[in-house]
């Protein structure tokens, strides 16, 4: 007898039948899931804008991005650029779970959870319409801000700027209310009064000053958790309304939120101080600012980071704030300073273009807990 292999029975064709189908209804499932919506956004960096260059506006003309009509403006150099974020993804056009599994890989993207940036039951016009609001805040609080450090005195009021539907204040403040107390405390500025709501606590009521027309009121709101951070909040808007001695026009279309406050403030000072504030430098930076001049944090500060870089900047001023997601996650080729008030993002930069920055704050990891 010749030797032979081992004898293997041939597959039975419903075995193989039965083999194909689980094959294409796990490749089907997998398809499904990773196109299926994702309740995630995605952070990436945006385009970048130099605050004492020029930009197109809407009707495709270059302008100064910072223009101050009537009044005497100093040559600058360098750039102070203002930094932007893109957001994939909203209630409306969410992004797929293969979106996510892509950015989990690129260091300059974040991964955000869809309801920690829209509300619930926020609409992509009412985002567009907040983030226009802030921008116009911004604007406004970064003029005040360069002022108060040029001395150069001005009035302002704090009001309400919106009121959200569905939040204490709904049905109790208007916009255009001026808020002029809060628990017996006078308000100058938005940080005093988030302070004051901090202090009273969630659920606790609270007494509001107010002008309304003319007339002095006292409204009462319990503040409720902010979706975003937990935070009191009792659900506005809240802007100052300034009288400024002189003009200043920030001509930029299509982008909002608050972020860009001190470098706007940076450049309305370079603008109208003496001297070359950044000195040939390549300098960006992001955070709020109030008109008293203090930094606030900002978000997407690692693609903002990434952002500068790719963008060709050095340096990077970043909020003080915000030193907590900086550490660790600052890319190579660009160095970050932190800061907490115009006055020292004026150091920083004078620093920066003298070549000597060893007295510059920078952030720090911080201590481990024993």
């Amino acid at each position: 007898m010749q030797p032979t292999d081992d004898y293997r029975p041939a597959p039975t064709p419903w075995t193989v039948y039965l083999g194909f189908v689980l094959l294409v209804l796990a490749v089907v499932g997998i398809v499904v899931f990773a196109t299926s919506p994702a309740p995630y956004v995605i952070e990436r960096p945006g385009p970048v804008f130099n605050t004492l260059g020029q930009v197109e506006n809407s009707h495709g003309d270059e302008v100064e991005l910072i223009d101050i009509p009537h009044e005497t403006t100093y040559p600058t150099s360098g750039t102070l650029d203002m930094l932007t974020v893109y957001l994939d993804g909203s209630p409306q056009t969410p992004i797929s779970w293969i979106d996510v599994a892509l950015a989990w890989f690129n260091p300059s993207r974040s991964i955000v959870a869809l309801d920690a940036v829209f509300p619930p039951g926020q609409t992509d016009d009412e985002a567009n319409q907040e983030s226009a609001q802030q921008m116009d805040s911004s604007q406004q609080d970064a003029v005040a801000a360069a002022l108060t450090e040029l001395g150069i005195p001005y009035t302002s009021t704090l009001a309400v700027a919106e009121v959200i539907t569905g939040t204490p204040a709904d049905g109790v403040l208007q916009a255009g209310d001026e808020l002029l107390s809060a628990g017996g405390i006078r308000l100058d500025n938005v940080e005093q009064l988030r302070a004051k709501l901090a202090a009273s606590g969630v659920g606790v009521p609270i007494e509001l000053g107010i002008r309304r027309a003319g007339v002095e009121q006292t409204v009462t709101l319990s503040p409720e958790p902010s979706p975003q951070d937990g935070s009191a909040t009792i659900g506005i808007y809240p802007g100052a309304t300034y009288e400024f001695p002189i003009d200043v026009n920030i001509q930029l279309n299509n982008v909002g939120g608050p972020s860009a406050g001190t470098m706007f403030a940076l450049g309305i000072y370079d603008k109208l101080t003496p001297g070359e504030l950044a000195g040939g430098e390549k300098i960006a930076g992001t955070g709020t600012i109030d008109g008293s001049g203090t930094v606030g944090a900002i978000g997407g500060i690692v693609q903002k980071m990434y952002g500068a870089r790719d963008d060709g900047a050095d340096w990077f001023l970043a909020p003080e704030s915000n030193c907590s997601e900086v550490v660790g996650h600052i890319p190579d080729g660009i160095r970050v300073f932190s800061i907490s008030t115009l006055d020292e993002a004026i150091k920083s930069v004078e620093a920066i273009a003298n070549g000597d920055t060893s007295s510059l704050a920078t952030c720090q990891a911080e201590p481990a807990q024993g």
